[in-house]
């Protein structure tokens, strides 16, 4: 076995602790190693008490996950930021992330069985982006934009990472005088096609942030010209159960609701994906505010009949 397989497996083992802690709620020491020597990952030996205590602090530093003990009664063991587990950020994207990766790696013998979707190859240059994001370094791409027939090649500051809809996106700056003074630019990965990490190095801007650069946003449209408003969404009932369970947007606000609909509220900008996303859901959702974004909508709606119009 790699130093690599054993780092693999050691993570594997983690996701596993945290995972059955947190189905748990609470868990003694003992119980724990009873479902741990039913699980195929322990391959028949227990896990020692000073490795569990070893594992806690690993798990601290990985994941964020802080496991506590009760120290009385039963001395059970529980996950003291169990809320954190289910909130936006890196921790809790990996930790979700190796969840699912354990549960696939265990299913080898039902793999026809589990259909996954399609993603583009973007992630061939995530880790060194990441990379020359630690270190502040200059990147030399070479890109194919889907509006233009040709290539180009030039150099960009890496400012950050946005992972939307299975494709992966870098926020970059220009080094080139004339773009850098019009701000960074959304690149997708999957449409570089070489890059290549420069000895250029460059500041991070201190007043420069990921999250205000996107605040109000849908998805990887941050324009910043259009500022975020208020919009309601008047949504049917059977449709509003599945965006109630997973949110368009974090500002999400069910503001009413009845046996025929409800009535969702964003803080938005809104953008053309976000449009995108209201026409997705057909007739089942309608834009109530603002009137603008109500008229354009329309707009497109009324292009569209014309179109199919054409073909009766």
């Amino acid at each position: 076995m790699t130093g690599n397989d054993r780092g693999q497996s050691l993570i594997s083992k983690y996701v596993w602790v945290i995972d059955t802690i947190y189905r748990a709620k609470k868990i003694s020491f003992k119980k724990l190693n009873e479902k741990w020597l039913d699980d195929e990952i322990s391959r028949g030996v227990e896990i020692p008490k000073r490795t569990f205590d070893n594992w806690r602090y690993a798990i601290l530093d990985m994941f964020g996950v802080d496991i506590a003990n009760e120290n009385c009664g039963e001395y059970r063991y529980y996950i003291e930021n169990a809320d954190d587990i289910g909130k936006d950020g890196l921790r809790s994207w990996l930790y979700n992330t190796f969840c699912v990766s354990n549960v696939l790696a265990n299913s080898q013998t039902i793999k026809d069985r589990i259909l996954l979707e399609y993603v583009p190859s973007g992630q061939f240059f995530l880790q060194p982006i990441v990379e020359a994001m630690k270190e502040n370094r200059v990147l030399s791409i070479t890109y194919h934009s889907y509006w233009k027939d040709e290539e180009n090649t030039f150099d960009l500051q890496p400012y950050c990472i946005k992972l939307f809809r299975q494709r992966w996106y870098l926020v970059g700056r220009s080094t080139d005088s004339y773009y850098y003074e019009k701000g960074p630019r959304i690149y997708s990965l999957d449409r570089i096609v070489d890059l290549q990490t420069t000895d250029e190095t460059f500041e991070m801007p201190k007043d420069w942030s990921a999250d205000e650069f996107f605040e109000g946003c849908f998805g990887i449209i941050a324009d910043q010209r259009t500022e975020p408003q208020t919009v309601k969404l008047k949504v049917s009932a059977g449709q509003a159960n599945y965006i109630r369970d997973l949110k368009i947007h974090e500002s999400q606000d069910e503001i009413e609701r009845n046996e025929h609909f409800s009535i969702f509220e964003y803080f938005v900008r809104p953008s053309f994906d976000f449009m995108q996303e209201i026409l997705r859901n057909g007739e089942d959702m309608e834009v109530l505010e603002p009137l603008s974004l109500r008229q354009e909508v329309a707009g497109i709606v009324k292009q569209m009949w014309k179109t199919y119009w054409e073909d009766w």
